[in-house]
């Protein structure tokens, strides 16, 4: 999609979907609406909707941060500890590895 022949209004109403879908457990919407709508938030001339548009890119990108964060750290902790957890990491795993931890 070329956001340059959008007009503000629907940049203002897609930058809003994506940023509420990011709130379904789909923080790659929230990584789109950043990446999409920064140029128009933060470097473009002012126009009508920026202000709204700014605020959903920038609730998007902590949003997005929040989830890294957690991401990362679940998959620190699981990835240090499944050995340990004995059944239990065994059934959190998608496949189940075989021999010695």
């Amino acid at each position: 999609m070329n956001l340059e022949r959008v007009p503000n209004e629907e940049k203002l109403n897609l930058c809003r979907k994506y940023y509420l879908g990011g709130f379904a457990l789909l923080p790659f919407l929230w990584l789109v609406n950043v990446f999409w709508f920064f140029r128009d938030a933060f470097l473009k001339p002012a126009f009508t909707e920026q202000p709204q548009i700014k605020g959903y890119v920038q609730r998007s990108a902590i949003g997005l941060f929040f989830w890294v964060v957690i991401l990362t750290s679940w998959i620190t902790v699981y990835q240090l500890h499944r050995a340990d957890w004995g059944e239990t990491g065994d059934y959190l795993s998608f496949t189940i590895p075989l021999g010695i931890p």
